[in-house]
């Protein structure tokens, strides 16, 4: 079993934490954002939520869609739904021995995908932006999914 001293001493597994860190980080701010969208233009999912606004038919003015606090929420929905697989598949892969400078290739380009991919969704920039930005990023995933496959799972 490896101990902790070994694995902090591991440079692919520490330019993974450090990369998945300021991912994880950004996908948190993305609450905040929505939140901060919802207050701001006062568009509410839940009847509680807007209760410091009035009550009764009062509140239900505030329950409402808007297509701003949508775009953010939506932004935070694309980044669970790739976030997530990237810290699984990027721990097992960081921990089967890549070369450094590959691993950091990947990392790299998967943090800068999903700034530009928030960036792109944002403004919103015209697409092609935010497509090709979703599969530089899922294309990373994968290409560590197959590395990892191919050189060190039992199949």
């Amino acid at each position: 079993m490896v101990d902790l001293a070994q694995l902090m001493e591991n440079e692919v597994f520490m330019a993974f934490a450090s990369y998945t860190t300021i991912v994880l980080s950004k996908m948190m701010l993305m609450s905040t954002a929505t939140a901060f969208q919802r207050m701001t233009r006062k568009a509410f999912a839940n009847p509680e939520d807007c209760a410091s606004f009035g009550k009764g038919e009062n509140a239900k003015k505030y329950i409402r869609v808007d297509d701003r606090v949508e775009r953010v929420r939506r932004a935070h929905l694309n980044d669970l739904e790739n976030i997530v697989p990237f810290v699984g598949i990027g721990l097992l892969y960081s921990l089967s021995g890549p070369d450094l400078s590959t691993a950091l290739l990947h990392f790299r380009l998967f943090v800068g995908a999903r700034i530009y991919h928030t960036i792109a969704y944002l403004l919103p920039l015209p697409q092609p932006n935010r497509a090709l930005a979703f599969f530089v990023g899922y294309g990373v995933t994968f290409s560590m999914a197959y590395r990892l496959l191919k050189s060190r799972l039992y199949l």
